[in-house]
């Protein structure tokens, strides 16, 4: 079975982090997100990725030079311009030559959805696409799916006001698709899947959607990103890994909690982490304290960090104490 997995974005929302690596290529537990993410297709029997590309694809072909991913083949399609979600979608599928049913997953989610079983869903509704649906706190915040007792998509409802919907889940950004879908995309046309090809679909009376309680997180912002990563290491996940990433040094005096180190990296005497992730290289020096922060470049002796953002390159100077902060700022213009 293929698959095509969107990972063409620019990673926006979680810059300084995405200034220098790709979101899906960021490491969630000291394994990259993409490789959680095809693992976990495989299990479902996706023999076949095409990674829908635009922005920096030089990452992607250098971290997997074989072109193999968690034992699965990949594709590269490469848009010539960004396309939106179903053009993206289209494009993929035609470039690998999809011509049977297959999985669409967006690149920033991570999840226990069972895939085989949403499959298994999909061809028992005799659909042209199926949804995966996940409930939220607050529907408000989203746009809901409406669906009939048997799994038909009624309708799409955008951030609805109180009592407008009766509905608590939204798309979760997993799909299965026919190849007919792709027909009703034309080629090198930017479209969106969710506002226009959904639409166009539930009048035709062709879509479905299966909802799940599932473990589910979209990785695409600071916080869910601390999140997923802290997740995996203290069981709120199916599965546990390991915190400390290989010929990282923590100096014997320092205390780490609940927090991922990764690979390279160098923590000095006296330092304190806290619900945080040092990303691999990332370097403390003495007696820095480090809370619900994430790590990319250096941080100087005496120094501390709070719900902050550190990116690549980046070297805080010593004694600095910084709250709230992303170095360098992504909205500072350079």
């Amino acid at each position: 079975m293929h698959a095509v997995v969107l990972v063409g974005g620019f990673g926006t929302r979680l810059r300084p982090l995405t200034l220098s690596t790709p979101k899906p290529l960021l490491p969630i537990a000291n394994v990259r997100q993409l490789e959680h993410l095809i693992a976990h297709l495989s299990t479902a029997g996706v023999t076949h990725v095409a990674l829908a590309l635009g922005f920096k694809p030089e990452p992607f072909f250098e971290a997997f030079p074989d072109g193999m991913c968690a034992g699965v083949q990949l594709h590269y399609a490469v848009e010539p311009e960004p396309l939106d979600t179903a053009g993206a979608i289209a494009f993929a599928a035609r470039d690998a030559g999809i011509t049977d049913t297959f999985v669409v997953m967006n690149g920033d989610i991570l999840c226990d959805l069972d895939v085989a079983a949403l499959v298994a869903f999909h061809k028992a509704q005799g659909a042209e696409g199926t949804l995966h649906l996940t409930p939220v706190d607050d529907p408000s915040q989203y746009g809901v799916v409406e669906t009939t007792a048997d799994g038909k998509v009624q309708r799409f409802v955008e951030k609805p006001a109180p009592g407008e919907s009766e509905s608590n889940v939204v798309n979760a950004g997993t799909y299965v698709l026919e190849p007919s879908v792709i027909d009703r995309i034309p080629a090198g046309e930017k479209i969106s899947i969710e506002r226009v090809v959904f639409p166009s679909m539930v009048a035709d009376g062709t879509l479905s959607a299966m909802p799940t309680d599932d473990y589910w997180i979209d990785t695409g912002r600071p916080d869910t990103y601390l999140k997923a990563n802290l997740d995996l290491i203290d069981g709120s996940r199916q599965s546990i890994l390991s915190s400390i990433g290989a010929n990282a040094h923590i100096d014997a005096s320092a205390s780490i909690t609940h927090s991922v180190i990764g690979e390279g990296c160098v923590v000095g005497a006296g330092c304190v982490v806290t619900d945080s992730v040092l990303l691999a290289g990332s370097v403390l020096g003495d007696r820095v304290r480090v809370e619900r922060s994430m790590v990319m470049g250096s941080v100087s002796d005496e120094s501390s960090l709070q719900d902050c953002v550190i990116g690549a390159g980046v070297v805080i100077p010593a004694g600095e104490h910084l709250q709230n902060a992303r170095v360098p700022d992504p909205e500072q213009k350079s």
